[in-house]
């Protein structure tokens, strides 16, 4: 299988973390329940592909997404205390209950940057929501858990339309005073561009956060997930977050194309000399198995252009 020629730039890190996040956000938006065993076996095959840290599922009730409606079952198939982290989404304390419960060591907390979607996805003001994610913070933190907290509609909101950078770093440093160990800034519908990306690092940096404390996000809606990957590299940034394949998308997107492809990703860093622990063939033979059993093509462009050679 073909690979990148290597051009090493030296102003970039050495080595960056993927963040796989497709067995959650991939698979969450799916019709389709996707079955079982066939979680599980992907996450199994992500985890052989190489990806240090694997995001499986959500402890959120089962009326709001239907597919992540087995996480408890999907936890006891899994390796998720073992050496690579498989963090689980909480919304809430009952939710924390649950992956304390399953002995679970990492959790994510899912928050807003803007008021609209905090009332339309939390059913909590801009402001309650700190008041909702304080108590399982502390909760998970008492537990020895390491703890994630996500940032939505950080570059644009399709209601409010921009979305101030000073509110963007306010709500991340209020994440960040909760006990937060890192915050993944999300580019939920895709709209923004390198330049946003950077002016965006630069203020969390004058607010005292720099970019090894964050991760980055970005929906490839409008074809601009790479450009601003490149751009958050050169920014200093180490944590990515992806989905294998392409999987997954943003119901408040029109046209969204779904996240940031890991194939995409690592083809990208792979030549440039930035290491990332992924094997590629591996990984793309896992993304074609998967749209097999999805029953339609990846929109990944690395698979689209390697799964046939």
């Amino acid at each position: 299988m073909r690979q990148p020629q290597v051009v090493r730039d030296v102003s970039l890190p050495e080595r960056i973390m993927i963040y796989e996040v497709g067995p959650r956000d991939g698979l969450q938006n799916e019709q389709a329940v996707v079955p079982l065993q066939t979680k599980a076996e992907f996450v199994s095959r992500l985890v052989a592909a190489g990806l240090p840290i694997v995001e499986v599922t959500s402890f959120v009730h089962p009326k709001w997404v239907p597919q992540l409606a087995d996480a408890d079952d999907l936890l006891d198939l899994v390796d998720h205390t073992g050496p690579v982290p498989m963090p689980v989404l909480v919304p809430n304390e009952r939710g924390l209950e649950r992956a304390l419960r399953k002995g679970a060591t990492h959790v994510a907390i899912f928050g807003s940057a803007t008021e609209t979607f905090a009332q339309r996805n939390l059913n909590r003001s801009l402001d309650q929501q700190f008041a909702m994610f304080e108590p399982v913070v502390a909760r998970a933190n008492a537990a020895g858990m390491q703890v994630r907290a996500y940032v939505s509609m950080c570059f644009g909101d399709p209601w409010e339309g921009e979305v101030s950078i000073e509110q963007v770093v306010d709500v991340g440093r209020r994440m960040f005073d909760l006990g937060a160990s890192q915050l993944s800034l999300g580019d939920t519908i895709g709209v923004g561009t390198p330049g946003h990306v950077t002016a965006l690092l630069s203020a969390f940096t004058d607010a005292g956060l720099g970019p090894d404390s964050l991760a980055m996000h970005f929906h490839d809606t409008y074809g601009q997930a790479l450009s601003n990957a490149a751009a958050a590299l050169k920014g200093g940034v180490t944590t990515f977050d992806a989905s294998a394949g392409g999987l997954g998308g943003c119901p408040y997107a029109e046209s969204a194309t779904g996240n940031l492809a890991t194939e995409d990703l690592v083809w990208m860093l792979h030549g440039l000399g930035v290491k990332t622990g992924v094997d590629l063939p591996q990984l793309v033979a896992t993304s074609t198995w998967m749209a097999e059993q999805l029953g339609r093509p990846s929109p990944s462009r690395v698979v689209a252009a390697l799964s046939g050679s």
